[in-house]
């Protein structure tokens, strides 16, 4: 399962593939993809690292769970496969796209093409069963993944990070190196939105100015 990710991450995760807990969290995960139906597709689960090499991060966008229906997830945060409707999560952040940067609003929920442009868009949790949320929770993922920020925290500068919500707002403990730009607002869920904690927020803009001032390329959302 772990052998698909790619080499410019193997020097910074090993440590934790050798650890107990990262162990028992597979064994885990593959006893749950064994028996019940999870997601994403199990050659997706480390999608996010695949997708963004970690030498070319320089935004991180923290989700909590992988979507729970059938066909959404594809190891991407907030992002679904081709052809599959928007969830109202994703909706509000492409408003948020259109109304900050004025862009056309996007003809897919697949985020690919940002992750290929040094967005990592990584959840907590990096799987689920199907229609259960929440469900592989506190099996160790957490702390993979807290691992991971950890890291990139320490491994790279001028790294945004973009914290939606109350879980993502959690992981600013882990961001210590004054290099790095933090940017905070709601959750783009629409109990969030609706109460006004999510629109106008204008973090698309805002991270491009804060790119293109440490002299790396804006995001082309």
């Amino acid at each position: 399962m772990i052998t698909n990710i790619h080499e410019s991450w193997k020097p910074y995760l090993q440590p934790e593939f050798d650890k107990t807990y990262f162990k028992d969290l597979l064994g885990f995960v593959e006893k749950e993809y064994n028996n019940q139906i999870c997601y994403p597709k199990s050659t997706e689960i480390f999608n996010a690292f695949n997708q963004c090499h970690f030498n070319d991060i320089k935004v991180v966008i923290i989700g909590q769970d992988p979507y729970h229906g059938v066909g959404q997830a594809n190891g991407l945060c907030f992002s679904v496969n081709e052809g599959v409707k928007n969830p109202p999560s994703l909706t509000n952040i492409f408003k948020e796209l259109v109304d900050d940067v004025g862009v056309s609003y996007p003809k897919t929920g697949n985020l690919i093409s940002w992750a290929e442009q040094g967005v990592l868009l990584i959840n907590a949790t990096l799987t689920v069963r199907a229609h259960e949320a929440g469900s592989h929770q506190k099996q160790g993922w957490e702390v993979f993944t807290d691992a991971i920020i950890s890291t990139i925290n320490k491994e790279k500068e001028h790294v945004i990070f973009l914290l939606w919500g109350g879980f993502a707002k959690k992981k600013k403990k882990l961001i210590t190196k004054k290099t790095h730009f933090v940017l905070e607002t709601g959750h783009p869920s629409p109990l969030s939105a609706n109460r006004g904690y999510w629109f106008g927020n204008k973090h698309f803009s805002k991270t491009n100015s804060l790119l293109q001032q440490v002299g790396l390329s804006a995001v082309v959302w």
